[in-house]
């Protein structure tokens, strides 16, 4: 693989050395437009150039299919579903205008689909069945501090009776015993009722502990005159008898500070045959920002986000069993920050990388570890650099699957920092003691860079932005393979389009990648001009497709069982070095968990392919999976669809 890097690295250089040498022979003057745009365009499209460093082409949707995409997934049909719910735009939000695409890569053709919530920062995986779940979303946009004309916050209620809960609707008036001021609530609150306490030891009642409920209150008419300053008990209007006595409010300062995104309970699961969202039991927390982690046993694991009031979910996560289509909380609480990137292990546990897409204190759940969710152990784990720019790092585990080795990619301060980092970092966890090690460094600091597992092991590692959401034109337009056998980085083509927050890759069923969004602040250096969500999608074709020939595929099963082997038809199977088994990917906030590439077993006899998937759930958790086969050359098949159940 290093010597094959090498020749390419070496046909890159000759290859412009040469055009430069031919057109000074020629005529003098070209040597001047060394470097312009038109000399640029036909080096990157010589074939020599291709085969050595790929091509970028930029597709443009028809005006009337364009929209912000926030979020894409591989459906196993092939197809692309590309999702913008209200796409950062609060007008859209105001309007309820939701928007979904799905893309065939093959056809060209594009559909609208219905989208019944605002899936703007939702959550997604992909299931067992083939449908992808989608919980999550947005309810109401931040307001920053200056737009708030009403003083707001968080009011907890506390019941003290024991025997019944008690539901508020939205509209209740909450008013202060000291401040005398009154605020409004904005949606209905179900407070439970008090849990009853005794002493363990001699079976004595000792107290009710109330139940809580948590509600965003407004007042009642603009202006600063409204804010309070403290802590203040507040009694509800409306409520008599015990109901008056048992149930109050307790409210810390309320504002016009800043109001985050608040999120929403709706989760669905998508049809990728009758391309169609299907409602299904919502969450029992809302999430703006979760992510949604495939478990041992098949069901989902769902963590973080901001809740219905703007607040971080505090570490109540919940399991989705796709058969029941019910969620349960887990028996124990450990927060994260939002869209924290948390993989399955092999030996079932979760492995949290210590990356994430933003909000959270900065002191709470960013370490790196390996958490036992059952027990809700958590071990963590060293050597991590530049341990405090792990916001917008991209987490990839690396080919094959079976190696248990992740890479962390680049990273940026907590919130608009202008920190970024230009490591890579590498951990082992099949290691007596996994620490992290640094890989090759990236050429410049790097939040929100993108990475896809290629069929023949390579990852690619492009875009990004040196500042927080490109700010000062700081988008980096530059892409890498690494390879894991050389542990080593190989520069390729530069993409055409410059990708940051909002943006994402996916790989495609015939070897090329997709990358979709960018959201950048400004356009310009000095920050003056409001940037342009980045609508049009680019697709890379990597070197091994610029080859001579590549290796058919065939005539297989389309379900096989783990531990259990299905046999192909390829022309090319004598050549075959390589058979992986692709997860599909699920893309949004430099987070995709879903990704892997596994290695499977294989024998060629004539034209006959014979393919063994490993027997472990956790290494193959059941879903559908592109099959890929790659030649000795590193050229792989265009993919077979194969379900493990």
């Amino acid at each position: 693989m290093k010597d094959r890097a090498g020749r390419r690295r070496a046909r890159r250089f000759a290859i412009g050395t040469a055009v430069v040498v031919a057109l000074a022979g020629m005529n003098g003057p070209w040597l001047y437009r060394f470097g312009t745009e038109k000399y640029h365009q036909y080096k990157i499209n010589q074939p020599e150039y291709k085969a050595a460093n790929g091509k970028w082409e930029i597709i443009e949707f028809p005006e009337k299919y364009r929209q912000n995409t926030i979020h894409a997934a591989l459906l196993r049909t092939g197809k692309v579903l590309l999702v913008a719910g209200s796409g950062n735009n609060q007008d859209n939000s105001d309007a309820k205008q939701y928007d979904t695409r799905i893309w065939d890569p093959v056809k060209g053709t594009i559909k609208k689909v219905p989208t019944p919530s605002d899936l703007f920062c939702t959550g997604h995986t992909q299931l067992a069945n083939g449908n992808l779940l989608i919980a999550g979303g947005t309810k109401r946009y931040e307001k920053l501090k200056g737009d708030v004309t009403k003083a707001g916050g968080l009011m907890v209620v506390h019941n003290e009776n024991p025997d019944k809960p008690i539901t508020l609707p939205a509209g209740t008036r909450f008013t202060g015993k000291e401040n005398g001021k009154t605020f409004v609530s904005k949606d209905p609150v179900l407070v439970p009722r008090a849990e009853k306490v005794f002493d363990k030891a001699t079976g004595k009642f000792l107290r009710n502990d109330p139940g809580l409920g948590r509600i965003y209150v407004e007042a009642q008419k603009s202006g600063s005159k409204y804010e309070t300053g403290t802590e203040d008990n507040y009694r509800i209007q409306g409520l008599s008898g015990a109901d008056a006595r048992n149930t109050y409010g307790i409210a810390q300062k309320l504002a016009l500070d800043k109001k985050d995104f608040q999120g929403i309970r709706d989760a669905f699961e998508f049809d990728p045959v009758a391309e169609k969202y299907i409602k299904v039991d919502p969450m029992h927390e809302a999430r703006w920002y979760p992510t949604l982690t495939t478990l041992s046993d098949g069901k989902i694991l769902s963590v973080s986000g901001l809740d219905d009031i703007g607040q971080l979910v505090p570490g109540k996560n919940e399991i989705y069993d796709p058969k029941t289509k019910e969620w349960t909380y887990t028996d124990k609480i450990r927060q994260f920050p939002t869209y924290p990137a948390l993989f399955l292990m092999q030996n079932g546990k979760i492995f949290y990388s210590g990356a994430n897409a933003g909000y959270g204190p900065d002191d709470v759940g960013r370490d790196p570890g390996i958490w036992d969710v059952e027990t809700n152990k958590f071990t963590k784990i060293p050597g991590m650099s530049d341990a405090n720019m792990l916001e917008t790092a991209n987490t990839v585990l690396l080919p094959p699957a079976q190696d248990e080795k992740y890479m962390v990619i680049g990273g940026g301060g907590v919130g608009e920092s202008k920190l970024s980092s230009e490591k890579t970092r590498i951990v082992d966890l099949k290691a007596d003691d996994p620490r992290f090690v640094d890989g090759p460094s990236l050429e410049k600091g790097t939040r929100y860079p993108q990475a896809s597992v290629l069929p023949d092991d390579s990852v690619l590692v492009s875009g990004g932005s040196e500042d927080y959401r490109g700010r000062s034109d700081s988008n980096i337009l530059q892409a890498r393979l690494y390879h894991p056998g050389t542990n080593s980085f190989e520069r390729v083509a530069d993409p055409l389009v410059g990708r940051n927050y909002h943006s994402g890759s996916i790989l495609l069923p015939d070897g090329r990648l997709m990358f979709f969004g960018s959201d950048s602040l400004y356009a310009d250096k000095a920050n003056t001009k409001p940037g342009k969500f980045e609508q049009r999608i680019e697709i890379y074709t990597p070197p091994y497709l610029y080859r001579d020939s590549r290796p058919d595929l065939s005539g297989g099963p389309q379900t096989i069982e783990r531990g259990e082997s299905g046999t192909f038809t390829s022309r090319a199977a004598s050549t075959v070095k390589k058979v992986r088994l692709i997860r599909p990917s699920a893309s949004t906030h430099v987070t995709d968990v879903d990704q892997r590439s596994v290695a499977l077993d294989f024998e060629a006899d004539g034209d006959k392919l014979t393919v063994t998937v490993p027997g472990s759930r956790n290494v193959v958790p059941s879903g559908w999976y592109m099959l890929f086969v790659t030649d000795g050359e590193g050229t792989p098949s265009k993919a077979e669809w194969v379900r493990v159940p």
